[in-house]
């Protein structure tokens, strides 16, 4: 397994960490799940989005909501899920450059440009507005929360999770790269 990070040779936001927590912990989880019998990942449980594979989806559509509107763009989106998912290569492949995006965002914008608020319409309805700063703080937090479902749905196959909590990345990750 794969984990290593690559650290920017300067940081000045905590975001350029926070970014590549997200895409260590994404890697964590997909490996896990990865080795799954193909009707876990589709198995309907007591859960918002009812499967492994649909949660993860989820948090990429998200994510690629998100990124229309820091690039000022219309997303195309109905919902924040699509009505199927993926097949779980496919969207581990889509994930990673999302990830790769995302931190490329955090290490080019500068703290004025962190600060700028985007304007958007939320999917369900309603005006929202943002700094990209909280775009970014929020769509770290959105991730850990559904990989927290993800990492239940595991324990009911029953198949232990790999921690990808933010302190194991800081201490066997960051910190030592």
């Amino acid at each position: 397994m794969n984990t290593a990070v690559t650290k920017p040779d300067k940081i000045s936001n905590p975001l350029q960490m926070l970014t590549r927590y997200k895409a260590w912990a994404n890697r964590l989880t997909y490996e896990k799940v990865a080795e799954l019998p193909p009707e876990e990942l589709t198995r309907e449980r007591q859960t918002n989005f009812k499967t492994i594979l649909h949660t993860l989806n989820h948090v990429y559509v998200v994510e690629d909501i998100f990124r229309a509107h820091l690039e000022g763009r219309s997303h195309g989106y109905k919902a924040r899920n699509t009505e199927t998912s993926p097949a779980l290569e496919t969207l581990w492949s889509n994930v990673q450059a999302m990830d790769r995006w995302y931190i490329d965002l955090a290490d080019r914008l500068s703290d004025a440009e962190l600060a700028e608020v985007i304007t958007f319409e939320f999917v369900g309805g309603g005006a929202g507005a943002m700094s990209r700063m909280e775009i970014l703080h929020h769509l770290v937090n959105h991730a850990t929360y559904h990989r927290g479902f993800v990492s239940d749905m595991l324990y009911q196959v029953p198949l232990r999770p790999t921690a990808n909590d933010l302190p194991v990345f800081l201490r066997d990750v960051w910190n030592s790269a």
